[in-house]
């Protein structure tokens, strides 16, 4: 259960972000590269000869650097446009693609638990998020879900490279990459304003963005992904629940009941028992 909690802790603090980024106001762009750009620092001091001489390992990490960035480009995109509830609605699509594609791309036993749960929690975020009288724009629901594409490629990415890479390492290298890819994308409208609320988003890259990451990363390891893909619904929730306490933003009945659902699949995903693989009621795993 601990490499479990590692992954929800992680989660949990991807939910405080909007502590940090609603003080400073910068751009979505901005804000993405001063935060990646922290999380990136420790990198230079992480790059070791054998773990570069893995080229599966680095090939996943390059390529989660690259999908993180356009992940964060598009869900940016979707929340500009709105509503926000179908920007993140959609964007969370990412763990029921993960659930469903890990026993293909990852090789992994199929989890029930998960694959159940994550219907579930996507309802339950739905009455966490959703907000009557708003409308529904199809353009922020592509842009939403084109971003869950992406981000389901950073989760299988980051689990490929821990074979090889730390947890530090997975987090920061691929930072550095995505810095690359944002500013290749976004060009000078990327880079934030030498002023003092940057110093938000610096805090925030430190404890949502790096330790956050690490904690995921490390619990990634030890987890199957289709269970860890379910507990990132705690991101969202966290976020709901800062804006609750913290920017009087009404969640209702409808919302306590989403989140007391995210938060009861997600505990019940995570005490599933696994068979070990060398007992005789393990599936078989597909090799095709």
């Amino acid at each position: 259960m601990r490499y479990f909690a590692m992954v929800a802790a992680g989660a949990t603090l991807w939910g405080c972000w909007p502590l940090f980024l609603r003080q400073a106001g910068l751009t979505g762009a901005q804000n993405a590269l001063l935060a990646l750009l922290i999380m990136s620092l420790p990198a230079p001091f992480l790059l070791r000869r054998e773990a570069l001489r893995d080229r599966r390992a680095l090939i996943a990490l390059v390529a989660m650097g690259v999908a993180d960035a356009i992940n964060v480009a598009l869900f940016f995109a979707a929340v500009r446009r709105g509503p926000v509830a179908v920007a993140v609605l959609t964007h969370y699509l990412a763990p029921l693609l993960v659930a469903l594609a890990a026993p293909w791309v990852m090789r992994e036993r199929r989890s029930m638990r998960a694959l159940l749960g994550t219907p579930l929690t996507l309802i339950g975020l739905g009455l966490l998020i959703w907000k009557p009288g708003e409308d529904f724009s199809g353009w922020t629901a592509a842009l939403g879900g084109a971003s869950a594409i992406f981000f389901a490629i950073t989760v299988f990415g980051a689990k490929e490279a821990a074979r090889v890479w730390s947890p530090l390492g997975v987090t920061s290298v691929h930072a550095a990459i995505a810095v690359a890819t944002l500013l290749l994308f976004f060009g000078r409208s990327a880079l934030p304003p030498l002023e003092l609320p940057v110093l938000w988003v610096v805090a925030g890259g430190v404890l949502s963005g790096l330790i956050g990451n690490i904690l995921f990363n490390s619990g990634l390891r030890r987890i199957p992904t289709a269970a860890a893909s379910a507990l990132t619904y705690l991101e969202p929730l966290t976020a709901s629940l800062v804006g609750w306490v913290f920017f009087s933003e009404a969640l209702g009945s409808w919302g306590l009941l989403g989140g007391a659902l995210v938060l009861g699949v997600g505990v019940w995903v995570a005490a599933e028992s696994r068979v070990p693989e060398d007992s005789p009621l393990a599936p078989i795993s597909s090799t095709s």
